[in-house]
């Protein structure tokens, strides 16, 4: 595979460290610490129609991570909010379209800054803030109609999965598993006992439950497991997060996924074997129609 020049990369905004500048023309030093030890964490945001999905949440969620990783936030909420939707309607712009035609993902990384390498975490760095979007890929109609494969492989990561880390090798290569078998995603368990998929959360339903490991640090609490809850609350639908074995899981009735891009996705093979019918499931399709209504809410 032939990788792109410098020269060929989008020229569509970004910032970094406080300018707005083009993607291609963006640079940042080889000391830093997140290029030498993947020391930082990010969030991704959703765009629709021009708005921010939950960004509360993934303010939340950027502030857990920044603290376990002692970093002071550099930005404000109001601070990050401002950055977001000058590049939301910069890349509108780029693209030809306006703000309210343009679904889009905001990329937000914070490292702990440059420095000699040494491994301790150095006080006093001033952090690397960089902000990038690009347009969002959502599942096919077909993925939606049908549903998707998956497979399954023991979590291997580290213990500490509750941080939205930047150091993702052990992602890479638990998503690499799925690809080789020509899957969606790779589902995981941590001994006997479901954790996450390798870029997404994993909700199992039986007898109309919608089910999910406990929001721990052996698990990415996704923005959507709020949501879901909230989802399940507002249908009816029973909701509770606890230990699930592989055995529930290969027993579910349906299985679904979920992330910024995938939304809630189904799951309608794993490991070749059916999920429940084979097909999508009816809590999968009353969740969906929630979802897609949490999105037309966002412009009312």
């Amino acid at each position: 595979m032939t990788l792109p020049h410098t020269s060929q990369l989008p020229d569509t905004p970004c910032y970094l460290n406080g300018e707005f500048t083009a993607l291609k023309d963006a640079k940042i030093s080889v000391l830093d610490r997140g290029f030498i030890f993947g020391d930082g964490v990010y969030e991704v945001v959703p765009v629709y129609g021009g708005r921010l999905f939950r960004f509360a949440q993934h303010m939340a969620r950027l502030s857990r991570s920044l603290a376990e990783l002692r970093i002071a936030n550099p930005l404000s909420h109001a601070q990050w909010h401002e950055i977001a939707l000058k590049l939301i309607a910069d890349y509108a712009q780029s693209t030809g379209t306006t703000p309210e035609m343009s679904d889009q993902l905001i990329y937000i990384q914070i490292t702990r800054g440059v420095a000699l390498r040494d491994h301790p975490m150095l006080p006093g760095l001033t952090p690397t803030v960089f902000v990038m979007t690009n347009a969002m890929k959502l599942p096919s109609a077909q993925q939606r109609s049908e549903g998707v494969a998956c497979v399954t492989a023991d979590d291997f990561r580290w213990e500490k999965a509750h941080i939205k880390s930047t150091s993702l090798l052990g992602a890479v290569f638990s998503r690499q598993i799925s690809v080789d078998a020509g899957a969606l995603e790779t589902i995981m368990f941590r001994g006997e006992h479901l954790s996450e998929a390798s870029s997404s959360n994993v909700w199992v339903v039986k007898n109309g439950k919608v089910m999910g490991p406990p929001k721990d640090h052996l698990v990415l609490e996704g923005i959507r497991y709020g949501l879901i809850e909230e989802m399940c609350r507002a249908a009816e639908i029973d909701f509770e997060l606890r230990r699930l074995s592989r055995e529930e899981v290969f027993d579910a009735d349906e299985l679904l996924l979920s992330s910024a891009t995938k939304e809630v996705l189904p799951v309608t093979l794993l490991d070749g074997r059916a999920v429940g019918k084979g097909t999508p499931g009816p809590i999968y399709a009353q969740l969906h129609a929630a979802y897609q209504q949490a999105k037309r809410d966002l412009s009312t």
